[in-house]
């Protein structure tokens, strides 16, 4: 976001070096506008030896398989926007078990961040994971339950995706293999 007058008293911003870089500032009050990243979150979310994937239904990508994933809201700690962002995307609770991975976040060039990927099961264990218990909405036309076998590896909407199931793929083995 770029901003022409201060948000805080709305005078004219000028571009000044500050804290070793170019950046809108406010001669008046003292505001300096830093760009700061966004931050999103996403759940591997797994029942039963299955994964949950979404049908993203806005760009970027859509038409893909992802993660359940979104934006953390200013208010919200990380693993609070994870069990916001599930709900809203699948109809389902999820409980955070952990952070998984921290990457760059992909997509539209204008919306640089990061992303955290948290492991995550139902919050509600007692619960079948079936695709019948799934509501997709938001930004999801479609949410799915797949095996090892059936991920749809071609329609992945992002490299990290495919990076983040084969890391669950190789530790579901090994905890098999004991």
């Amino acid at each position: 976001m770029s901003f022409t007058f201060c948000p805080r008293c709305g005078a004219p911003l000028a571009e000044e070096e500050r804290f070793g870089r170019r950046r809108p500032s406010c001669r008046y009050c003292g505001f300096i506008h830093f760009n700061d990243p966004k931050v999103a979150v996403a759940a591997l979310l797994t029942c039963d030896r299955r994964v949950l994937l979404v049908r993203r239904a806005a760009p970027p990508r859509a038409g893909f398989w992802a993660l359940p994933a979104g934006y953390m809201d200013a208010d919200e700690l990380p693993e609070e926007a994870l069990v916001r962002e599930v709900e809203e995307e699948t109809g389902l609770r999820a409980r955070c078990l952990g952070l998984h991975a921290v990457t760059g976040l992909a997509g539209w060039a204008e919306r640089r961040g990061i992303l955290l990927v948290y492991r995550a099961e139902l919050a509600d264990l007692s619960a079948a994971c079936a695709d019948e218990e799934l509501a997709p909405r938001d930004d999801v036309s479609e949410a799915l339950w797949f095996t090892e076998s059936t991920i749809p590896w071609d329609e992945l909407a992002f490299e990290s995706t495919a990076r983040f199931l084969r890391d669950w793929m190789e530790k579901a083995v090994i905890s098999r293999n004991g």
